[in-house]
């Protein structure tokens, strides 16, 4: 949809409007055409009603009125389906959008997510769309329709009277000129309404994600202070569009029916002097009386077609967000979405099966001469070169700051170096797809994620044709039996919203069951102890060197207990490696080590 932006004024808006309709045309063709058929239907009936009224004297109304009543039925059967036709092509039209929007949303490059906030992008899926579901099951053919039933009524009211139809149309185009300048005053406020909808959306999950900090810092005024000051925004910006829209629909009714006034009046005068029939005046009137409904419709679809166009251009700004470049889709397993259903399939031994191009002692992550910076002139790697051997634990310690977290984000091609190269099993990353780059590791990142669902969805959530006996060794080798115990359900039990009914440890066991059911060729640990004590953090260490057996570690950590038994330990300082070695060499020969390990001293001494 890149170029629709422009021309979001008058036939531009509509134009605009009429491109979502792509792939739904023959519905709404036939839509229109059924709505039409309707239409005409209604126009047929005064004149109808003016024979009847000409022939009442003579008697025979017995047909021409039931002639009537089924012009009645018909237009109300083929608007009916016209109607279903329009709110089933709305729908599809939306399903469509907010399909597009999912995909694009969570294919998004990583810098974005910083940039935007994410009820804003939510509420582009949600509120959004609505507003051109709206927009395209009414208005635009609600614009066609009325626009054509509204001539084929003044041409009729023409044909009856020349005299009378001037007096509605100078009416008419007084209502018309009052609503054409309130058009974009309604497109205005309507954006900043869905900005300030989308913004409370937006705090709200700020709010909500964050709670338990909320309520023990007893912020639950202030917040709700931001929030409503949010709503308040919007109920401003919501108060001026229904201001505006008061002003148009009145104005249309009130045109009309003060035409309809005069219609009666001077008409009335002009059968009294015999310049009409009766059936003529009784004609007209009913023509003028019909005509509201096509008229109101018209500028009813106008007002909706400018803050249609306001919706489209926030939908369209989230589309054209820059996104990971799109790959081919990885086959489905054979074993269907759920392990239990008796249709699984045997997990793969590792991704690093594959025999890789330089030769099995490749290792298994390697970064060389890598330069790296979220924003430029303010690079966190500066020349990082590291490698992590297969079936090897190595570990990165370093202050905050240092990069440590940086080298996971490349690693899971969240991000792409500026310079230098990134390579697996000695093949460079820059070649290979960013699916394959990361069927080769599994992260356990500092911020345990614990979606909600049950047990068993959080842990196959990466395989979820896993067997029970698959999730059973995992679960056992990360020691969550215990917990697998209390949840009433077991594996079926649910661990609620974030993993409320879970501890911060228990949440980082389930996230490292989660890794290593995938069997990777690599398992990236951010602090993996963080929120362990210490007779679990000792448990975990053996877990670790079980682990080695099948993949290779790269493991983050402030606490050098943690890794003191690592095969190599590598020490950032400002983005480079300063030092590495094992345990004891590095607290001989490195003096930032030295310091990180007498700083731990001090705080558990």
């Amino acid at each position: 949809m890149t170029g629709a932006g422009s021309g979001r004024h008058g036939p531009g808006a509509v134009r605009t409007m009429f491109r979502l309709t792509a792939g739904h045309r023959a519905a709404l063709v036939t839509a229109t055409v059924l709505t039409l058929v309707g239409s005409a239907l209604g126009l047929a009936q005064p004149l109808l009603a003016k024979r009847i009224v000409d022939a009442s004297a003579d008697g025979r109304m017995l047909w021409p009125l039931l002639f009537l009543g089924a012009l009645f039925v018909a237009e109300a059967a083929t608007a009916s389906v016209g109607r279903f036709l329009l709110e089933r092509m709305g729908e599809g039209i939306v399903r469509g959008l907010r399909h597009g929007l999912v995909g694009r949303l969570l294919r998004l490059e990583m810098r974005e997510y910083e940039r935007h906030r994410t009820g804003d992008l939510i509420s582009r899926v949600t509120v959004d769309t609505t507003v051109l579901r709206e927009v395209v099951s009414q208005a635009l053919v609600d614009l066609i329709t009325g626009s054509l039933v509204s001539v084929g009524a003044v041409a009729l009211m023409f044909w009856l009277d020349p005299l009378l139809l001037l007096l509605v149309a100078l009416t008419v185009a007084a209502a018309a000129a009052v609503v054409t300048c309130v058009l974009t005053g309604i497109r205005t406020a309507s954006e900043r309404m869905q900005g300030a909808v989308g913004a409370v959306a937006a705090d709200l999950e700020r709010a909500l994600g964050a709670l338990p900090m909320v309520r023990v810092h007893r912020a639950e005024e202030r917040e709700a202070a931001r929030i409503g000051a949010r709503v308040d925004a919007a109920y401003g910006a919501g108060v001026r569009t229904a201001r505006l829209a008061s002003v148009m629909s009145p104005a249309v009714e009130l045109a009309v029916h003060g035409s309809f006034l005069l219609v009666l009046v001077i008409g009335g005068l002009r059968v009294n002097g015999h310049a009409n029939s009766l059936g003529d005046l009784v004609a007209f009137l009913l023509y003028a009386s019909y005509l509201v409904v096509p008229l109101s419709s018209v500028f009813r679809a106008a007002g909706l077609i400018q803050r249609g166009a306001g919706a489209l251009r926030r939908v369209e700004e989230a589309l054209a967000l820059p996104a990971e470049p799109e790959e081919p889709d990885e086959p489905d397993a054979p074993g269907g979405p759920d392990g239990r259903t008796g249709r699984a399939r045997t997990l793969p031994a590792a991704p690093a099966a594959a025999p890789p191009a330089a030769g099995p002692a490749a290792p298994v992550l390697a970064l060389e001469d890598v330069r790296f910076g979220y924003r430029p002139g303010s690079p966190v790697l500066r020349g990082l070169s590291l490698e992590v051997p297969p079936h090897r634990q190595v570990a990165l310690v370093g202050r905050s700051g240092a990069g440590k977290s940086t080298v996971f984000a490349l690693a899971a091609r969240f991000h792409e170096p500026d310079a230098g190269r990134l390579l697996f099993d000695g093949r460079p990353a820059a070649g290979m797809s960013r699916a394959e780059c990361r069927a080769r590791i599994a992260v356990v990142d500092q911020n345990t994620h614990v979606v909600h669902g049950s047990l068993w969805d959080n842990i196959t959530y990466a395989v979820p044709w896993a067997t029970r006996a698959e999730v059973r060794r995992v679960v056992e080798l990360v020691r969550l039996t215990e917990v697998v115990d209390r949840l009433p359900g077991g594996l079926d039990g649910a661990v609620g919203e974030r993993g409320g009914t879970l501890s911060g440890g228990e949440r980082q066991r389930v996230a490292l069951a989660r890794a290593l059911l995938t069997r990777p060729a690599l398992l990236l640990l951010d602090e993996p102890t963080s929120q362990l004590d210490a007779v679990n953090e000792a448990a975990l260490g053996r877990v670790m060197r079980d682990i080695t057996r099948e993949c290779a570690l790269l493991v983050i950590a402030h606490r050098l207990s943690t890794v003191q038994n690592a095969d190599r330990i590598v020490v950032l300082d400002e983005g480079r490696a300063v030092a590495s070695g094992r345990h004891e060499e590095l607290l001989s020969g490195c003096a930032a080590y030295r310091e990180l390990a007498a700083a731990q001293v001090l705080r558990t001494g």
